[in-house]
């Protein structure tokens, strides 16, 4: 009798724990954020074309800015407000503060073993407490203000020999050199100009990397088949390559720098002596144990954030003075009624204030990263009302909320003057303007980054005008877009530099 009981109820029972938790998980998700309709299998992917924050931009306008789409089989949350970002970063910043663990990342971190692409956890805590305290404090980053100001002289040489020539100048070169230059230095201890790894090559072996690192792989969002669509497209060769060049090249000179160390007792520090000092002092102990592999990946965080996000922002910044004469006149008046030498030094940056502004309003139209780098939920929460759950992919659009009309006043025109009526900055407090992102994930470089910039625009302001070539007018300056991570300029900025006297 009781094991007739039995079978009658445990089918019962069954049944009602099966309802029991069908009714729990439709609670929880009751009210995702709204979203465009999709196709099957594909999801929304078909949406996003070759400027996804541009595409993500279009369709908030339409479905709000909170949105849901679905990447193949990745739910992902599109945040476009800054409204929507000060609710996410000041209330659920914990719960979603780590990274989706994606092909490009994991092979461009050795295995995650960097800081900006990492999932959150321990070891990435203790590592952020590294970086913050032994790479990029205030003092750290002062103590390298002499290669910054040399490598600026160096850039004003070039220019000036341009100038005297009466020719033009690709302002993506001169970035490029100036930025590599002083990542090279404060990093290695070397220069790039003029060494063995000054080649043609080089600055294409970036590019590639960093394209490769923002590539679309198919495993990342159909994990089961997405290797074969991975293999037919070649996608994965072509990040192996880029990854063996960069890593080649951080090989080398780690391990130049390590023969120099031990046949020189210099006491002077750069970012991969530090590094290495850690890894001769980690052990078991601590949650993070350095290794070759730690310090090379750590070394790529530096090298491929430094150096192109600080070239776009001179190009971007150039590109809109040119384009309004008024706000370059305007500069070029304070910058050369203020200083009295020849030459912009860091301390004086403090006393540029619309320099500041100019500055501010390039990162607002044109932030180094258009989509911050994704974050994924570790647990539920709701954002504005909405169910976000765990493993969810959160896309900030910096580039957006920059350009949301909520928050700025004639958005798409260029006006530094907009910050003299507000405080609002870029260091993650103000939800307007987030080019840097905000929260746990903030770049800890960033004033190391914003440092160089102010002080190329200033020389390059006080020492020279500039002029367009060949009889183009200001108009004439296309503000097109690459594709990419990093959304630099499409088309190269050429300037004739025309040598300034008082």
């Amino acid at each position: 009798m009781m094991m007739n009981s039995v079978f009658i109820w445990l089918p019962l029972l069954f049944l009602l724990t099966k309802k029991l938790l069908k009714k729990k998980n439709n609670n929880l998700v009751n009210n995702p954020p709204p979203s465009p309709p999709k196709l099957p299998l594909l999801g929304h992917l078909h949406l996003l074309g070759s400027h996804p924050h541009r595409s993500l931009y279009n369709l908030s306008q339409t479905h709000g800015p909170i949105m849901l789409l679905k990447l193949g089989s990745v739910p992902t949350i599109a945040i476009s407000s800054a409204s929507a970002a000060r609710e996410l970063f000041r209330q659920h910043d914990l719960a979603s503060c780590s990274r989706p663990r994606l092909t490009g990342s994991g092979r461009f971190s050795y295995n995650f073993q960097d800081l900006n692409l990492s999932p959150y956890g321990e070891r990435w805590r203790e590592l952020r407490k590294i970086f913050i305290l032994e790479l990029f404090s205030t003092k750290r980053v002062q103590s390298f203000h002499h290669i910054r100001e040399e490598e600026i002289d160096k850039l004003l040489n070039c220019i000036s020999n341009s100038s005297s020539l009466g020719t033009p100048i690709d302002l993506a070169q001169t970035s490029y050199a100036l930025t590599a230059n002083v990542t090279f230095r404060i990093a290695f201890g070397k220069r790039f100009s003029g060494g063995e790894l000054d080649n043609e090559n080089f600055q294409h072996i970036i590019r590639r990397s960093m394209v490769a690192l923002g590539s679309f792989f198919a495993t990342d969002y159909f994990p089961c088949v997405g290797w074969i669509v991975d293999w037919i497209s070649g996608v994965n060769g072509t990040l192996e390559k880029s990854f063996g060049e960069m890593d080649a090249i951080f090989q080398k000179v780690v391990d130049d720098r390590i023969k120099f160390k031990e046949s020189c007792r210099s006491s002077e520090e750069n970012i991969v002596d530090v590094l290495l000092r850690m890894e001769r002092d980690s052990s078991e102990l601590h949650a993070v144990k350095f290794t070759h592999e730690c310090v090379k990946a750590l070394i790529m965080d530096i090298f491929l954030a430094g150096v192109e996000t600080g070239e776009n922002s001179i190009i971007w910044a150039m590109a809109e003075l040119i384009k309004n004469p008024r706000v370059m006149k305007k500069l070029q008046d304070e910058i050369r009624s203020t200083i009295k030498e020849d030459r912009v030094k860091e301390s004086d940056l403090e006393k540029l204030q619309y320099l500041k502004m100019v500055v501010k309003e390039v990162l607002r139209l044109h932030p180094p990263v258009p989509l911050l780098l994704p974050r994924e939920s570790m647990s539920h929460f709701k954002l504005n009302g909405y169910d976000i759950h765990p493993k969810t992919h959160i896309h900030v659009n910096a580039w957006a909320i920059g350009r949301d009309p909520e928050s700025w006043k004639h958005p798409l025109q260029f006006i530094p003057e907009r910050f003299i009526e507000n405080n609002i900055d870029y260091k993650g407090q103000h939800f307007e303007l987030i080019p840097f992102g905000a929260g746990r994930r903030i770049c800890p470089g960033m004033n190391m980054g914003i440092i160089i910039v102010e002080l190329a625009l200033a020389n390059m302001l006080l020492c020279f005008d500039w002029k367009l070539p060949n009889g183009m007018k200001e108009e004439d300056v296309d503000m097109e877009e690459d594709a990419g991570l990093s959304a630099s300029k499409k088309l190269p900025l050429q300037l004739i530099p025309i040598r300034y006297s008082s």
